[in-house]
């Protein structure tokens, strides 16, 4: 079983996730949906760059903690290429409905806007079941976050290797040491040339108040997998705080609420990239 019954939060997600699965595939079988995501042209691949430092920028409509952050009708799709033009190594899109008015149609229409820049999008979800990727690469999505704490080991592996196998990164989300055990456990039962493209990911939100505790970052950098991409997600905002969770060994942030509620996201997200670089010279 997964560690999700520590959190109602999570409870609550991962219940809301499963009835979506539910509807989805009473409308479109699995093997239907495998098809059409393999018909897809590929994606691009993650942009990393060999400055040392890079960012996952976020497009997030609500925060359950921040409350609304922009709406349907405003020019998210613009933002989404700002955040490529100002050198964005993936874009994450929140296609949870519920609590963060997200759909897969942002995802889609994110997915074709960020091509011609080379880069891709990542689905952001409380994601369940192997369908849930398929609607990812479907959508022309490269990439998917799994959250660690909300599944077994066997459904974590499941998932990644539809992912893997459809040429996507993966993200795992971690909130504590204990997630952190458990992506080095999966990844040790996989070959270096069977793990594909995957990252690890540090999320400093508290489960219970959902607020930020970047402490959690300094605190967690030592139990790190060895050999995998380093995210330091939420807490990171600003050029400093950038600068700060590189120098604890993570060499990407995903930037989601920040840059949703700047007025010059591509400006913002270039000083945060210029400013973590040169720290690591």
């Amino acid at each position: 079983m997964g560690r999700s019954g520590v959190n109602g939060f999570l409870d609550q997600m991962k219940s809301a996730s499963a009835l979506r699965v539910a509807k989805a595939s009473a409308h479109e079988n699995y093997a239907a949906l495998e098809r059409r995501a393999a018909a897809q042209a590929p994606a691009p691949p993650l942009r990393l760059s060999a400055a040392g430092f890079d960012v996952i920028a976020e497009i997030k409509l609500r925060s359950p903690a921040a409350g609304v952050l922009g709406e349907a009708s405003d020019n998210w799709m613009g933002r989404a290429c700002a955040y490529a033009s100002a050198g964005a190594a993936a874009v994450s899109v929140l296609t949870e409905e519920s609590r963060f008015d997200g759909s897969l149609e942002h995802l889609r229409a994110a997915a074709g806007l960020l091509a011609p820049f080379g880069v891709p999008a990542m689905r952001k979800d409380f994601l369940v079941d192997p369908y849930q990727v398929l609607e990812a690469r479907a959508c022309g999505a490269g990439g998917v976050l799994l959250i660690l704490r909300m599944l077994s080991r066997e459904g974590i592996a499941q998932l990644m290797d539809v992912a893997l196998r459809l040429g996507m990164f993966v993200l795992l989300e971690a909130f504590d040491a204990a997630d952190l055990a458990v992506a080095a456990v999966i990844l040790a039962l996989r070959t270096r040339a069977d793990r594909g493209t995957v990252l690890i990911g540090v999320n400093c939100r508290d489960l219970q108040t959902l607020q930020v505790r970047p402490e959690r970052f300094a605190e967690l950098a030592a139990h790190l997998p060895k050999g995998l991409p380093a995210v330091a997600e939420s807490g990171v905002g600003s050029p400093v705080e950038a600068l700060a969770v590189r120098k604890l060994g993570f060499g990407i942030a995903l930037i989601g609420t920040a840059l949703m509620q700047s007025s010059d996201p591509a400006a913002q997200l270039a000083g945060i990239l210029n400013t973590a670089r040169a720290g690591g010279r």
